[in-house]
């Protein structure tokens, strides 16, 4: 399980970032992605420094979207876009440990990413999604799994991922999978978010 927070659709619904993350570690998770697609202020670059803590304390690795610079003063790993930094000038900036990730979204992509010093891939859309703006055309479960076949880096799917549609993601050969909107309940609480991630730890221990 792959666990995305993302402050933009936490503001939509007027939730905190804090205890969103917290009530997904809390439940067992030990992955978690930060995804700010706003500017950084002052306040949210606090908030990225509180859950990289929360993380440490959790024996969780903590994953800034994007941004190299915060991923380096979080002391974080890196999930690069294909419009980001390049992952060379990434790696260079946060040295050889810090773990880096990729999304890739076509096959051409996925080739080009061999040569690049990254530690695991993401690749998708797997099924519609309305978590990014301007998706890709969606890959679906067998150009998954041919894509699949061309890489021996770790896989994560992303795009549309829920409980019910997971494990196709997993027979398809994702060795993860990233999650945003199924993570957030209809009654959001921390108790509804803690009890929604060990709905999912369980689903895919499965």
């Amino acid at each position: 399980m792959y666990p995305l927070v993302d402050t933009g659709l936490l503001a939509e619904r007027g939730f905190p970032v804090e205890p969103f993350a917290e009530a997904i570690l809390d439940a067992g998770a030990r992955l978690l992605q930060l995804r700010h697609k706003s500017p950084y202020t002052r306040g949210d670059f606090a908030v990225a420094l509180r859950l990289a803590a929360l993380c440490e304390s959790a024996g969780a690795l903590f994953v800034v979207n994007d941004r190299v610079d915060i991923a380096r003063l979080a002391g974080a790993a890196l999930h690069l876009g294909q419009d980001d930094l390049p992952a060379p000038a990434a790696r260079k900036l946060l040295g050889p440990a810090a773990p880096i990730g990729l999304s890739t979204h076509n096959e051409t992509q996925l080739r080009a990413a061999a040569a690049e010093p990254v530690d695991y891939l993401a690749l998708g859309p797997f099924f519609p999604t309305a978590s990014k703006h301007n998706p890709g055309p969606v890959l679906g479960a067998a150009e998954f799994a041919r894509l699949r076949g061309l890489t021996s880096l770790p896989l994560v799917a992303i795009g549309g991922i829920t409980r019910a549609n997971a494990l196709e993601a997993v027979a398809a050969g994702a060795g993860s999978v990233a999650v945003i909107s199924d993570l957030i309940p209809g009654e959001l609480t921390p108790r509804a978010v803690r009890a929604r991630t060990e709905e999912w730890l369980q689903l895919l221990k499965t």
